[in-house]
């Protein structure tokens, strides 16, 4: 924790301890509110602009910092200064407060919820940059839930602090004009429950929900005119049409037909996608058989004076497509119509958002999964196209090794070439039109991979070369 931030934790323990300490919470209830009402009103006629200054200033503190007694404050004002310019002072006051207890949550904690949860929360931090208006005014109009909790944990997302701020002003607008009201019938109150009833949450609550219901019913009916140029069949062929037999497409297929959905797959060329056939399986073979050799190269970190290892690169290729066949039939043509997939081998077209076409032959369907993946980038080089280049497709038919590697992009399928063939005694270089090597994963690993693995495969590449 820097300076600054331990500096804001003693400050913040500093005023909480002080508030207990002095039992100020004595202030804060109901009872002393009553027997005070008199006393406050004739102080705020006399004084209407300290009164009301010192009230702004006590309520944004006590908000900000958490600390219990807002309702009682919300009723106070509205008891002092009436419903009027009690609702402006509260709905200012409560929100500038939220909005400070908000950014001291962001500052102190955020950073260190991220960096240690970030996987886990990457849904929920989607969810926030999407939809966290909605769902920050959804919680604010619910009075179930405490309003500084709510503060505290929207700090530690991504939603923009103007945004918290000004949905915390609309959204906590009809709850404070309840509190204030209520605060005007302060002689008549017996309890802080009598302020809301049964009925009244039960408001609060349809009135919460409604913009994300209104929000879905605007998708529900756009999407309904979007189709709206297409005719619906009467009857489906199938609940799922899949199109693409990938890590994605498999997946999406056998979930479907787990359910017991009628479900066609089609695939044009390999079952298995890149993850099969050039991605994941392939290169994960080759990585582990680069680094037996790595190790052996460094034998007395294990305790042995010298490991004499003799390869045969071809040989090493081989046992990476021997890698891939023990695989395949997991990904299997076979095994998908074992489950109950339709499997077709072909080429979709997709005709309308309820028909796909294979090889003339229509498929009716009530949903269509496009999972067809990707292909390797080839940047616009002069001169490149004359040239037998390597790709992740490809690169695999070697079985001669490159005595000189250039590999275009630092990325993690660039990375793991670089080190394997290094291994292998290539001499490689990486050209990277980024700042750094790993651009789109987190800095620890770009640093990671640029400080320790680099330099690593240089010596490794020095240490040896085939017999």
């Amino acid at each position: 924790m820097n300076r600054q931030k331990g500096f804001l934790l003693l400050v913040i323990i500093g005023l909480v301890g002080a508030f207990f300490y002095f039992d100020l919470t004595q202030y804060l209830t109901l009872e002393y509110l009553q027997t005070q009402r008199d006393a406050l009103i004739e102080w705020r006629r006399s004084e209407p602009l300290f009164a009301a200054a010192l009230f702004f200033v006590v309520y944004v503190l006590v908000t900000a910092l958490s600390l219990p007694g807002a309702t009682v404050m919300t009723l106070a004002v509205g008891a002092v200064f009436g419903l009027f310019w009690g609702l402006l002072l509260v709905s200012f006051a409560s929100t500038i407060g939220a909005t400070l207890a908000f950014v001291i949550a962001r500052f102190l904690l955020r950073d260190t919820v991220q960096s240690r949860f970030g996987d886990r929360l990457k849904s929920i931090n989607a969810g926030i940059e999407k939809d966290g208006a909605f769902y920050l005014f959804t919680l604010r109009l619910v009075p179930l839930f405490p309003f500084f909790v709510i503060n505290l944990v929207m700090g530690l997302t991504p939603i923009k602090t103007i945004t918290f701020y000004w949905v915390s002003q609309v959204g906590m607008l009809a709850g404070t004009i309840v509190y204030v009201n209520a605060g005007t019938q302060l002689a008549g109150l017996d309890s802080l429950s009598g302020i809301l009833s049964p009925g009244l949450i039960g408001s609060f609550v349809l009135l919460g929900l409604f913009p994300l219901l209104a929000k879905k019913f605007v998708a529900l009916v756009k999407a309904r005119r979007a189709m709206a140029g297409w005719k619906r069949p009467a009857k489906f062929d199938r609940n799922l049409v899949v199109i693409g037999g990938g890590s994605a497409g498999l997946v999406s297929a056998y979930i479907a037909a787990a359910v017991k959905s009628k479900v066609s797959l089609i695939e044009k060329h390999k079952m298995g996608g890149d993850c099969l056939n050039t991605g994941c399986v392939p290169s994960k073979a080759l990585i582990r058989s680069s680094r037996i050799l790595a190790q052996s190269r460094r034998a007395q970190e294990w305790g042995f004076d010298a490991i004499d290892v003799k390869y045969d690169f071809a040989q090493i290729m081989e046992r990476v497509q021997k890698v891939v066949g023990e695989v395949e039939p997991h990904d299997s043509v076979e095994r998908y119509s074992e489950l109950g997939v339709d499997v077709i081998q072909g080429e979709a077209k997709i005709t309308s958002p309820y028909v796909v076409e294979v090889d003339g032959r229509e498929i009716t369907t009530r949903g269509i999964v496009v999972a067809t993946g990707a292909r390797p980038f080839v940047p616009p080089i002069p001169g490149l196209d004359q040239i037998d280049y390597l790709t992740s497709d490809n690169l695999w038919q070697l079985r001669e090794l490159p005595q000189r590697l250039l590999v275009l992009g630092g990325g993690p399928i660039g990375c793991e070439l670089s080190q394997a063939f290094a291994r292998f005694s290539s001499q490689v270089t990486i050209v990277e039109m980024a700042p750094r090597l790993m651009i789109r994963e987190d800095e620890d690993v770009a640093a990671l991979v640029t400080e320790r693995s680099l330099p690593a495969m240089e010596s490794e590449a020095k240490a040896g070369s085939p017999r």
